[in-house]
């Protein structure tokens, strides 16, 4: 069964390519507001879901955080700030097959896998920098 392409969902992938940075559903929801104050945020969360599925959009779950929604949706790897939590790509190459090296699956089927590596983004360091003089 096909889904069918809604105004709503146009909307949603609009405003997550517009975002460009790894996007929360709040955040997603804030930014259409503004244009389209009577969305619900039911409707946002739905269209989030369908997009991912779909693989137009890629959906990150980050532990201890909220999920991120990128406008890049094929696979590569991602770098979380510990201080300000943003998310940022990571200009490497993806290692595919990476689940192959798995000595004990515990029953598991894999279906993908998600990098985040962590650490302190140019802009945090910064400004420990300015307050550290």
């Amino acid at each position: 069964m096909a889904k069918r392409n809604t105004i709503q969902r146009s909307l949603v992938l609009e405003a997550v390519n517009k975002l460009h940075c790894h996007a929360t559903a709040d955040e997603i929801y804030e930014e259409i507001i503004k244009e389209h104050p009577t969305i619900s945020k039911a409707t946002i969360y739905r269209n989030l879901k369908v997009l991912s599925e779909l693989g137009e959009i890629r959906r990150l779950e980050i532990p201890g955080s909220a999920d991120r929604y990128d406008h890049i949706s094929r696979n590569h790897c991602h770098v979380k700030c510990k201080v300000c939590e943003r998310v940022f790509d990571v200009d490497m190459d993806f290692v595919d097959g990476l689940e192959s090296g798995i000595r004990d699956t515990h029953g598991f089927d894999f279906t993908g896998y998600d990098i985040i590596f962590h650490g302190v983004c140019p802009e945090c360091k910064k400004k420990k920098d300015h307050t550290e003089e």
